[in-house]
């Protein structure tokens, strides 16, 4: 399905399943965005997994939208959607945004929650004659077909595994299945990648890697998902990557345990769990990794 003359489309792609109207630049729907992607910010960034940010920074490139939208985003201001949050690109007008970062030397190019735009970004990287690899940064809701879509075209899948508890899932998130279906879509991903591979550098050239926010007051929803992902993947061919930066955002009233940060001993709890597990290859980040100076600017920086 060609999207740069699109005139919108009825959407099932995510597992809502909303069959919202999204037109060219106009869209309703879960993730209230229109078939062309909306793009807020396009700059090297360096507070990715050492193997990502490498020494020329992960070429990131951030949507405006979101098919899941948990209560506590830290990326809120872009996360509701809205074409007034970024600049609406074609495919190939994405696809010269990828060129201009390979150029700046960054050391892949890192598409932050594309979901609901894989159409377009789709075309874009099957056009596309790059040098470094591509990295699908994403909440892990997915469905596997869509997924499907991006066989041979993404190198480096980075989904969150954010919920083993349907109720936490549908309490923060609205969605009670995020469970099953972000297990079945990391199924997926790592089906199309292999074992985790890395140059002679350390730096990332394909593979998977699961990342966790660890919630404050919700430990066993974290030793959960270690549970499912020790299951599901071969424990030496994928990073779990275990994250603290959990930041309490605005308008939590009414989530009282969402109002403050994870303790140091929620954490080193849910380390230990971690590192005593079979999961081989694990990535710990530490205190200073929290607070709101690592939400970057979405100021349209690099369009």
């Amino acid at each position: 399905m060609s999207t740069d003359n699109t005139k919108g489309f009825s959407c099932s792609l995510c597992p809502r399943k909303c069959s919202a109207e999204r037109g060219e630049k106009s869209g309703r729907g879960y993730c209230a965005s229109p078939a062309l992607p909306v793009v807020t910010r396009a700059a090297p960034h360096f507070g990715e997994e050492p193997c990502i940010s490498g020494p020329g920074g992960s070429g990131t490139v951030f949507f405006a939208g979101c098919n899941l939208r948990c209560i506590f985003c830290q990326n809120r201001d872009i996360s509701g959607g809205g074409t007034d949050k970024g600049k609406i690109l074609s495919p190939s007008a994405l696809r010269e945004l990828f060129y201009r970062l390979e150029d700046k030397g960054v050391c892949n190019i890192n598409l932050v929650t594309p979901s609901h735009f894989i159409i377009p970004i789709a075309e874009a990287l099957a056009g596309a004659s790059l040098h470094i690899p591509v990295v699908w940064n994403s909440s892990g809701y997915e469905g596997v077909n869509a997924l499907r879509s991006l066989r041979g075209l993404v190198d480096i899948y980075i989904p969150d595994y954010k919920y083993s508890d349907k109720a936490l899932a549908e309490e923060y998130s609205k969605a009670p299945d995020y469970p099953l279906v972000a297990a079945e879509a990391i199924a997926e991903m790592y089906a199309q990648t292999g074992p985790f591979v890395q140059d002679e550098n350390g730096l990332a050239k394909k593979g998977v890697i699961v990342r966790h926010l660890v919630l404050p007051g919700s430990v066993d929803n974290t030793l959960g998902a270690i549970d499912i992902m020790e299951r599901l993947l071969p424990p030496d061919g994928f990073y779990f990557s275990l994250m603290s930066q959990y930041t309490p955002m605005p308008g939590l009233e009414n989530h009282p345990k969402l109002r403050r940060s994870v303790t140091e001993e929620e954490y080193d709890g849910c380390l230990s769990y971690l590192m005593m597990s079979d999961i081989e290859n694990i990535f710990a980040q530490d205190g200073s990794s929290k607070g709101s100076e690592m939400i970057p600017d979405f100021d349209g920086t690099g369009l």
